[in-house]
């Protein structure tokens, strides 16, 4: 169960779905870009997790322009941790970087280190774009559709191009990840737009369901929501999740290096 809650923080919108289940009236596909940028080097977010009043965790994602193999990239770092009596317990120090070309949007190279309690993991992951195939340090090399992402790329090239007021109430955004071996959708369905209330402000947001896998933690395919700015930053306002065991909420608590404004309500 831990587990499970520090990769959602970490991956934050993105989650693992059967696109049989999709019922929207338009499927929007994750290729396109539109000149957008929401998002630039310096830039740091930082959310708390807890479980009713209780604060157990902390999810930081930051921005770096820097340079791979002569590629000019933005190096996005993803952290999740625990904190307070949960860090006693059950210590996790989860870290997801992607290298994204900044012509293209996509990834040349994502990074998983997870350290969960006892469980460790190390993986690097290659993306060829001239031969459509990925090559990861723990499963080799694999055939891929042209514009696969890593679950955080996928996030900052939604936060781009897809989370804006082009969208209509039951559309449903899909993203082709490649993630631990194996290729997964990410589906996120719009729900419209509400303001949310937080300790930064009031806020108006976007309303996404990412639709989750029923079964495991999940009893339903809508049990986590995730409120996305409406200004042009697209920033994660705040994350619900409704498991088995309880409900959770990451919520946005500090900011710095944006791009825009933040736009309150």
């Amino acid at each position: 169960m831990k587990k499970m809650i520090f990769s959602a923080i970490v991956a934050t919108v993105c989650c693992i779905a059967n696109p049989q289940i999709l019922k929207a009236q338009k499927l929007i596909k994750g290729e396109s870009t539109t000149g957008h940028i929401a998002y630039q080097n310096g830039e740091q977010l930082v959310y708390t997790v807890k479980y009713g009043f209780v604060t157990g965790g902390r999810g930081i994602f930051t921005v770096r322009d820097t340079t791979i193999n002569g590629i000019k990239t933005n190096h996005i770092v993803v952290r999740g941790e625990t904190t307070g009596i949960a860090d006693v317990f059950y210590k996790v120090r989860d870290s997801y970087e992607s290298y994204v070309d900044l012509q293209t949007q996509l990834p040349i190279l994502a990074i998983r280190n997870i350290s969960e309690g006892r469980y460790k993991r190390y993986e690097e992951v290659t993306y060829n774009r001239s031969t459509s195939t990925v090559n990861s340090t723990r499963s080799g090399v694999a055939d891929v559709p042209e514009y696969t992402l890593d679950m955080v790329s996928a996030f900052y090239h939604a936060r781009n191009n897809t989370f804006n007021d082009n969208l209509v109430k039951g559309d449903t955004i899909e993203y082709m990840t490649y993630f631990s071996g194996k290729l997964y959708p990410l589906v996120i369905r719009y729900l419209g737009k509400e303001v949310v209330s937080t300790d930064l402000g009031k806020i108006e947001c976007y309303k996404f369901c990412p639709i989750t896998e029923v079964g495991r933690s999940f009893k339903n395919e809508d049990d986590m929501h995730v409120w996305i700015s409406c200004d042009d930053n697209h920033v994660p306002i705040k994350i619900r999740f409704n498991l088995k065991v309880g409900a959770f909420v990451c919520e946005l608590t500090q900011y710095k290096g944006m791009k825009y404004p933040m736009k309150k309500a």
